[in-house]
């Protein structure tokens, strides 16, 4: 029995002695690999840029083997770590430091004049719009005297400042103009000829766009009124974009657009492709993943299956929102990922400038809105809203008219 344990003694000290040695010249092994690792000479990110590994190393005696996307949504000095196999075949580690920086102006959203009337009470810093790639609140401040009670012309300047110390300014012209007088209700002794009124016909735009690799459709609300959705399908309507509804304001109540129930299911009735529209007060993303499941509750009874899309456009009061660039885009992100999450598509709709100039990088589709014949934007797009003078069989007001691509 005595001689059994000690054999096995012994051999469990063989087993541990190989696994020793194994381990010890696989560390020595990795220890004296050769390794030859040239970074690129500015480690300077810029915040939120798209940067892999790779992009920071100019040469390297082997193959990355996790060619990982680095995190630059935060400012500051980080260690990228990562593994290479080298020439030799042995995989070894190597890491070293970056720093993300922003160095990006904030945006000031104005023209060479401003207008208001005479005794209005406004905070210019706040009616005209001025935002940050990072910072949800820069500093904006109008250097120059000029008087809201007195009528003239004011040269000014409109200076923001972020958080990491970049600095614009705008040069522009106040105009504090007298409000014009109230017009006479005595109707006119000549008759006043109505002007021509402009619209687009449907029909055309399906002669001009209609591929097989596109569907002609349109977007529509409780501002069209009573739709026939037979006469839509009739006049070649392949899809349409319906508002669900939204909140009446920043931390408000829901409400559903009073003819959705009736347009969703006029148009399910009468096999029209449906997407869905929301748009948003959020300033977070708690209240973007609350106005999703609030959009999922909504239509959870019907047949969607084209995509969802939010509808951010609170412009005008962007500066009370304090929220950067890249605050809004995550947001809507959230949004349209917690759509994702149940099985729909998600989409973020918006206008040709802001898409140039506001939404950082958005990851999901984009829905275009561009009012002209032939669009000169350059990103990507899977829908594009090219006119809101829209005239088809069906409905008795104006509509704004979509090109999907397939």
């Amino acid at each position: 029995m005595k001689k059994y344990r000690r054999i096995i003694i012994i051999s469990l000290i063989a087993v541990l002695l190989l696994i020793f040695s194994i381990e010890l010249y696989a560390y020595i092994r990795v220890k004296t690999a050769k390794i030859e690792v040239k970074l690129v000479s500015n480690l300077k990110i810029e915040f939120n840029e798209e940067v892999k590994i790779s992009d920071l190393i100019s040469s390297i005696n082997g193959e990355i083997l996790s060619n990982k996307a680095i995190d630059t949504t935060k400012l500051g000095k980080q260690t990228i770590s990562f593994k290479f196999k080298n020439d030799d075949g042995i995989t070894v580690p190597y890491s070293f430091d970056i720093e993300v920086v922003d160095t990006t102006e904030p945006l000031i959203w104005i023209n060479n004049s401003y207008t208001v009337l005479k005794d209005s009470d406004v905070d210019l810093t706040k009616q005209i719009l001025c935002g940050d790639n990072y910072d949800n609140k820069p500093k904006c401040v109008i250097e120059g005297d000029y008087d809201l009670n007195t009528a003239g012309d004011y040269s000014l300047v409109y200076k923001a400042t972020d958080s990491s110390g970049n600095t614009e300014t705008a040069p522009f012209t106040l105009h504090v103009i007298e409000p014009k007088p109230v017009e006479s209700n005595e109707k006119p002794t000549e008759e006043v000829e109505t002007p021509e009124e402009n619209y687009t016909l449907f029909s055309d735009v399906v002669a001009k766009y209609k591929t097989k690799n596109t569907k002609i459709g349109i977007d529509v609300s409780s501002w069209q009124g009573k739709i026939d959705f037979k006469k839509l399908k009739q006049a070649g309507v392949e899809f349409v974009m319906i508002r669900v509804g939204g909140t009446r304001g920043l931390n408000k109540e829901y409400f559903v657009d009073e003819n959705f129930k009736y347009n969703i299911s006029e148009a399910n009735k009468n096999n029209i492709d449906v997407g869905i529209y929301f748009y948003s007060y959020a300033n977070t993303i708690e209240l973007a993943k609350k106005d999703a499941k609030w959009v999922l509750k909504q239509i959870k009874d019907y047949d969607v299956n084209l995509p969802i899309a939010f509808d951010w456009e609170n412009w005008k009061y962007y500066n009370e929102y304090n929220l950067s660039f890249f605050g809004l885009t995550s947001m809507a992100e959230a949004f349209l990922d917690e759509i994702e999450k149940d099985g729909y598509e998600g989409m973020l709709y918006s206008s040709k400038t802001y898409l140039e100039n506001i939404w950082m990088n958005p990851k999901h589709d984009i829905w275009l809105a561009h009012y002209t014949d032939q669009t000169s934007y350059t990103g990507d797009y899977k829908m594009w809203q090219m006119c809101e003078n829209g005239k088809i069989d069906g409905i008795d007001t104006l509509v704004d008219i979509d090109i999907l691509y397939k």
